[in-house]
């Protein structure tokens, strides 16, 4: 089974990446608030705020207009922040790709100023219950009254602040910002090995017992696999003294009778044994970043590809996308790939999947590149960025890997680029790199 720590996580990332936990625990907490000043008031009296009447002077109808007044207002404006948020997730959709919806929807100031707008409609809504006038008897909390014309002020703030946040999120160095920390995040994560002890010093190979054989488990749903808990399953190998081998990496797609992992033991896994496996995997309709750093990459990418389409042809954003997946690829050349083979007691129980830095070095370059024929900027870009990750890197296949894609560069430029100055400072760039990649580290 997955750790409770993993369990806890993988539910806490699924909350708060829906429109809605946020915004109704705020409504929650605006009844629990005012429930409690309320019986503050009740508590104090109302005696006290005669010596001030102008802060409390105001008596049951003047109460109640003023928080039915509030409760109205606040509902308009929390129909307003909606309809902009929407507004904005259908434009981020069609002008740059419809991966950043959750990034939109997981925004903690969207959430936040329309949980503050409902939660003060439900904080209106039960002080104006208790209010009571004439024949019910007279009851007015002041205090409670007070809390609900400093918290409709203070909405006038909070509706300010969103205008301009909405107007800065929908900007593209604002989103390529956002998407680059969540990826670097997902990589500081992601390659830091801790499932196990590295197994380079215990074999180069898998070894399975005699009689063991490979028994597939079956994923029996479909979706992307958007984490995984790599200790339960090392776990779970070593306890049947058998050995996992993972078929789906994180970020994948998979259908009901593909294989998530593999077993070796002598006899088939068991449905328990099964159903600990398929646990370990969280299966979804969308890919997410939080062990996926691929799939931020994926986003930027794509902003990329929009961006330097025939219908768009917008240079500067293709540039600044590049730009970005330099900053990644700097942190990648930077970080040691963990072992596939993970041990435990010198033995090893765990062959992992995982992208290498040259594959993910192909997502950031490949797709970029090919798109950017006869586009000197962009060219220059992509050189510039497997600059910058060769000063980061001191492995020789890694910075193979970079001279590689400089090479291409080069390559399309003098195919795709047919003014000869233009191509000429492309193509010396090039050389420069690839010389510098070339060169001993150190």
């Amino acid at each position: 089974m997955p750790s409770p720590a993993h369990q806890l996580r993988r539910l806490w990332i699924a909350l708060t990446s829906n429109l809605w936990f946020v915004p109704l625990s705020l409504v929650v907490g605006g009844i629990l608030l005012a429930s409690l000043l309320i019986l503050a008031d009740l508590h104090i009296g109302h005696e006290w705020t005669l010596g001030h009447p102008v802060l409390f002077g105001v008596g049951a109808a003047g109460a109640r207009g003023m928080l039915a007044a509030i409760a109205g207002s606040t509902m308009t404006v929390a129909s307003l922040t909606f309809s902009l948020t929407v507004s904005t997730l259908a434009m981020a959709s069609s002008q740059y790709t419809s991966r950043l919806i959750r990034n939109f929807m997981r925004d903690r100031v969207n959430q936040l100023v329309l949980g503050y707008f409902v939660g003060l409609f439900a904080y209106c809504l039960v002080v104006l219950r208790t209010i009571r006038a004439g024949d019910e008897g007279q009851f007015v909390p002041p205090i409670a009254v007070m809390g609900g014309m400093v918290l409709a002020l203070a909405s006038i703030a909070f509706l300010v602040y969103f205008i301009h946040h909405i107007a800065e999120s929908i900007q593209v160095g604002t989103i390529l910002r956002r998407v680059t920390d969540d990826t670097l995040r997902a990589i500081d994560e992601l390659f830091p090995a801790d499932a196990g002890e590295p197994a380079t010093d215990v074999a180069s190979d898998v070894v399975i017992g005699e009689g063991h054989v490979w028994w597939p488990v079956e994923a029996e749903a479909f979706g992307y696999v958007r984490s995984l808990d790599a200790a339960a399953l090392l776990s779970l190998a070593a306890e049947r003294d058998a050995v996992v081998r993972m078929c789906m990496e994180v970020g994948a797609f998979v259908t009901p009778a593909g294989a998530l992992c593999e077993i070796a033991q002598p006899v088939a896994p068991d449905a328990n044994l099964a159903g600990d496996i398929r646990a370990a995997f969280d299966l979804g309709p969308v890919r997410t970043v939080e062990q996926d750093a691929a799939y931020g990459i994926r986003q930027i990418v794509d902003i990329a590809l929009k961006a330097l389409s025939p219908g768009v042809n917008d240079t500067t954003t293709g540039v600044m996308c590049v730009s970005h997946l330099a900053v990644l690829l700097e942190a990648l050349a930077a970080r040691p790939i963990p072992d596939r083979m993970r041990a435990t007691d010198g033995v090893v129980r765990l062959v992992a999947t995982g992208r290498s830095f040259e594959v993910l070095a192909g997502l950031c370059l490949d797709q970029i590149r090919q798109s950017a024929a006869g586009n000197t900027a962009v060219l220059t870009a992509l050189l510039r960025a497997t600059a910058a990750a060769g000063r980061r890197t001191l492995a020789p296949a890694r910075r193979h890997t970079l001279a590689h894609h400089a090479r291409l560069v080069a390559q399309l430029a003098e195919s795709s680029v047919s003014c000869a100055d233009d191509r000429e400072p492309i193509l010396r760039l090039a050389v420069v790199v690839r010389a510098a990649l070339a060169a001993p580290a150190g």
